[in-house]
Protein backbone atom coordinates (compact mmCIF):
# COMPACT_ATOMS: atom_id res chain seq x y z
CA UNK A 1 0.00 0.00 0.00
CA UNK A 2 1.62 3.64 -0.81
CA UNK A 3 1.89 6.12 1.93
CA UNK A 4 0.58 9.28 1.61
CA UNK A 5 4.29 10.75 1.79
CA UNK A 6 5.05 8.33 -1.36
CA UNK A 7 1.61 9.43 -3.00
CA UNK A 8 2.31 13.21 -2.70
CA UNK A 9 6.17 12.64 -4.13
CA UNK A 10 4.84 10.68 -7.11
CA UNK A 11 2.02 13.42 -7.45
CA UNK A 12 4.50 16.04 -7.39
CA UNK A 13 7.13 14.11 -9.86
CA UNK A 14 4.37 13.62 -12.58
CA UNK A 15 3.45 17.50 -12.33
CA UNK A 16 7.28 17.86 -12.93
CA UNK A 17 7.13 15.83 -16.26
CA UNK A 18 3.75 17.53 -17.02
CA UNK A 19 4.98 21.07 -16.89
CA UNK A 20 8.38 20.05 -19.07
CA UNK A 21 6.35 18.52 -21.73
CA UNK A 22 4.27 21.47 -21.60
CA UNK A 23 7.45 23.65 -21.94
CA UNK A 24 8.60 21.38 -24.39
CA UNK A 25 5.55 21.35 -26.74
CA UNK A 26 5.26 25.20 -26.53
CA UNK A 27 9.10 25.63 -27.45
CA UNK A 28 8.54 23.56 -30.02
CA UNK A 29 5.60 24.74 -31.86
CA UNK A 30 7.26 28.60 -31.12
CA UNK A 31 10.40 26.97 -32.98
CA UNK A 32 8.20 26.08 -35.74
CA UNK A 33 6.50 29.05 -35.67
CA UNK A 34 9.38 31.15 -36.03
CA UNK A 35 10.81 28.80 -38.82
CA UNK A 36 7.85 29.69 -40.64
CA UNK A 37 8.11 33.14 -40.32
CA UNK A 38 11.80 33.17 -41.15
CA UNK A 39 11.00 30.95 -44.36
CA UNK A 40 7.82 33.47 -45.16
CA UNK A 41 10.82 36.39 -45.15
CA UNK A 42 13.33 34.68 -46.97
CA UNK A 43 10.53 33.91 -49.84
CA UNK A 44 9.76 37.29 -49.73
CA UNK A 45 12.53 38.64 -50.25
CA UNK A 46 13.69 35.72 -52.85
CA UNK A 47 10.81 36.49 -54.86
CA UNK A 48 11.49 40.11 -54.73
CA UNK A 49 15.03 39.85 -55.42
CA UNK A 50 14.29 38.01 -58.89
CA UNK A 51 11.68 40.50 -59.73
CA UNK A 52 14.43 43.35 -59.51
CA UNK A 53 16.72 40.28 -61.32
CA UNK A 54 13.68 40.32 -64.39
CA UNK A 55 13.77 44.43 -64.26
CA UNK A 56 16.97 44.46 -65.03
CA UNK A 57 17.68 41.46 -67.13
CA UNK A 58 14.77 43.45 -68.96
CA UNK A 59 16.38 46.12 -69.28
CA UNK A 60 19.64 45.26 -70.54
CA UNK A 61 18.21 42.75 -73.33
CA UNK A 62 15.84 45.73 -74.58
CA UNK A 63 19.37 47.66 -74.75
CA UNK A 64 21.25 45.22 -76.55
CA UNK A 65 18.42 44.76 -79.26
CA UNK A 66 18.72 48.40 -80.32
CA UNK A 67 22.54 48.09 -79.56
CA UNK A 68 22.84 45.39 -82.12
CA UNK A 69 20.79 46.72 -84.88
CA UNK A 70 23.25 49.99 -84.54
CA UNK A 71 26.03 47.93 -84.71
CA UNK A 72 24.68 46.28 -87.71
CA UNK A 73 24.21 49.05 -89.84
CA UNK A 74 27.33 50.02 -89.15
CA UNK A 75 28.93 47.03 -90.20
CA UNK A 76 26.43 47.46 -93.56
CA UNK A 77 27.75 50.36 -94.26
CA UNK A 78 31.44 49.09 -93.96
CA UNK A 79 30.42 46.24 -96.28
CA UNK A 80 30.59 43.74 -93.75
CA UNK A 81 27.57 41.68 -94.31
CA UNK A 82 27.87 38.73 -92.70
CA UNK A 83 28.84 40.18 -89.77
CA UNK A 84 25.84 42.35 -90.25
CA UNK A 85 23.64 39.40 -90.50
CA UNK A 86 24.77 38.24 -87.12
CA UNK A 87 24.39 41.23 -85.36
CA UNK A 88 20.63 41.22 -86.64
CA UNK A 89 20.06 37.50 -85.74
CA UNK A 90 21.51 38.33 -82.10
CA UNK A 91 19.53 41.31 -81.75
CA UNK A 92 15.82 39.62 -82.73
CA UNK A 93 17.05 36.77 -79.97
CA UNK A 94 17.39 39.92 -77.89
CA UNK A 95 14.22 40.80 -78.30
CA UNK A 96 12.76 36.98 -77.60
CA UNK A 97 14.38 37.10 -74.37
CA UNK A 98 13.14 40.67 -73.24
CA UNK A 99 9.62 39.69 -74.51
CA UNK A 100 9.94 36.64 -72.42
CA UNK A 101 10.91 38.29 -68.90
CA UNK A 102 8.14 41.33 -69.74
CA UNK A 103 6.00 38.27 -69.69
CA UNK A 104 7.15 36.61 -66.51
CA UNK A 105 6.75 39.83 -64.79
CA UNK A 106 3.17 40.24 -65.77
CA UNK A 107 3.58 43.93 -67.51
CA UNK A 108 1.65 42.98 -70.90
CA UNK A 109 -2.20 43.38 -69.86
CA UNK A 110 -5.46 44.57 -71.36
CA UNK A 111 -4.56 47.09 -74.46
CA UNK A 112 -6.98 49.23 -72.17
CA UNK A 113 -3.97 49.33 -69.25
CA UNK A 114 -1.16 48.90 -71.86
CA UNK A 115 -2.09 52.21 -73.26
CA UNK A 116 -2.55 53.80 -69.92
CA UNK A 117 1.33 52.61 -68.71
CA UNK A 118 2.07 54.21 -72.23
CA UNK A 119 0.84 57.23 -71.41
CA UNK A 120 2.09 57.58 -68.21
CA UNK A 121 5.20 56.58 -69.29
CA UNK A 122 5.63 59.12 -72.18
CA UNK A 123 4.09 61.69 -70.17
CA UNK A 124 6.97 60.82 -67.28
CA UNK A 125 9.19 61.30 -69.95
CA UNK A 126 9.11 64.31 -71.26
CA UNK A 127 7.38 66.24 -68.29
CA UNK A 128 10.47 65.23 -65.41
CA UNK A 129 12.57 62.85 -66.42
CA UNK A 130 14.56 64.62 -69.95
CA UNK A 131 14.03 67.91 -69.11
CA UNK A 132 16.38 67.25 -66.07
CA UNK A 133 18.62 65.38 -68.27
CA UNK A 134 18.52 68.52 -70.88
CA UNK A 135 19.89 70.68 -68.11
CA UNK A 136 22.35 68.10 -67.05
CA UNK A 137 23.49 68.44 -70.59
CA UNK A 138 23.22 72.34 -70.71
CA UNK A 139 25.50 72.36 -67.68
CA UNK A 140 28.07 70.31 -68.32
CA UNK A 141 28.35 71.98 -72.21
CA UNK A 142 27.21 68.77 -74.06
CA UNK A 143 25.89 69.54 -76.72
CA UNK A 144 25.55 66.61 -78.61
CA UNK A 145 23.45 64.71 -75.62
CA UNK A 146 21.26 68.26 -75.33
CA UNK A 147 19.89 67.63 -78.95
CA UNK A 148 19.78 64.07 -78.77
CA UNK A 149 17.94 64.61 -75.46
CA UNK A 150 15.54 67.39 -76.84
CA UNK A 151 14.48 65.38 -79.99
CA UNK A 152 13.45 62.65 -77.67
CA UNK A 153 11.83 65.28 -75.84
CA UNK A 154 9.86 66.41 -77.74
CA UNK A 155 8.89 63.59 -79.36
CA UNK A 156 7.45 61.82 -76.32
CA UNK A 157 4.82 64.68 -76.11
CA UNK A 158 3.37 63.82 -78.97
CA UNK A 159 3.84 60.05 -78.69
CA UNK A 160 1.54 60.35 -75.36
CA UNK A 161 -1.22 62.53 -77.18
CA UNK A 162 -1.22 59.51 -79.99
CA UNK A 163 -1.93 57.00 -77.29
CA UNK A 164 -4.11 59.32 -75.02
CA UNK A 165 -6.67 59.84 -78.21
CA UNK A 166 -6.32 55.91 -78.62
CA UNK A 167 -7.23 55.31 -75.32
CA UNK A 168 -9.87 58.05 -75.14
CA UNK A 169 -11.71 55.80 -78.19
CA UNK A 170 -11.36 52.69 -76.40
CA UNK A 171 -12.61 53.71 -73.55
CA UNK A 172 -15.64 55.51 -75.23
CA UNK A 173 -15.82 52.57 -78.04
CA UNK A 174 -15.47 54.88 -80.50
CA UNK A 175 -13.87 53.19 -84.01
CA UNK A 176 -10.07 55.13 -84.77
CA UNK A 177 -9.60 55.68 -88.40
CA UNK A 178 -7.43 53.53 -90.07
CA UNK A 179 -4.85 55.51 -91.12
CA UNK A 180 -0.87 55.08 -91.64
CA UNK A 181 1.83 56.17 -89.47
CA UNK A 182 4.94 57.25 -90.18
CA UNK A 183 8.80 58.65 -88.29
CA UNK A 184 11.33 60.54 -89.03
CA UNK A 185 14.88 58.67 -89.17
CA UNK A 186 16.32 62.02 -87.58
CA UNK A 187 14.58 62.94 -84.75
CA UNK A 188 11.79 60.05 -84.06
CA UNK A 189 8.72 62.50 -84.73
CA UNK A 190 5.89 60.76 -85.45
CA UNK A 191 3.13 61.34 -87.85
CA UNK A 192 -0.19 60.47 -87.66
CA UNK A 193 -2.03 60.47 -91.35
CA UNK A 194 -0.83 63.38 -93.51
CA UNK A 195 2.93 64.38 -93.11
CA UNK A 196 4.53 68.09 -93.75
CA UNK A 197 7.06 68.56 -96.45
CA UNK A 198 9.63 68.67 -93.47
CA UNK A 199 10.09 67.61 -90.52
CA UNK A 200 8.85 70.40 -87.64
CA UNK A 201 11.84 69.25 -84.82
CA UNK A 202 14.82 68.72 -87.40
CA UNK A 203 13.53 70.08 -91.08
CA UNK A 204 14.32 66.34 -92.35
CA UNK A 205 12.49 66.33 -95.42
CA UNK A 206 9.56 64.39 -95.73
CA UNK A 207 11.24 61.85 -98.38
CA UNK A 208 13.08 60.60 -95.89
CA UNK A 209 10.26 59.22 -93.24
CA UNK A 210 9.81 55.81 -92.57
CA UNK A 211 6.20 54.31 -92.98
CA UNK A 212 5.24 51.72 -90.39
CA UNK A 213 3.22 49.06 -91.50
Amino acid sequence: MISNSDRMFLNKDKRKKNHYSNTLNNKTQQVSLLLACYSTVFLVNFMAKTDENLKAAFAGESQANRMYLAFAKKADEEGLTQIAKLFRAAAEAETVHALNHLRVMGQVKSTLDNLGTAVSGETYEFKKMYPEFIDEAKKESNNPAQSSFDYANKVEQIHANLYQKALDALKTKKELQMVDYYVCPVCGNTFEGSTPDNCPICATAKEKFMKIN
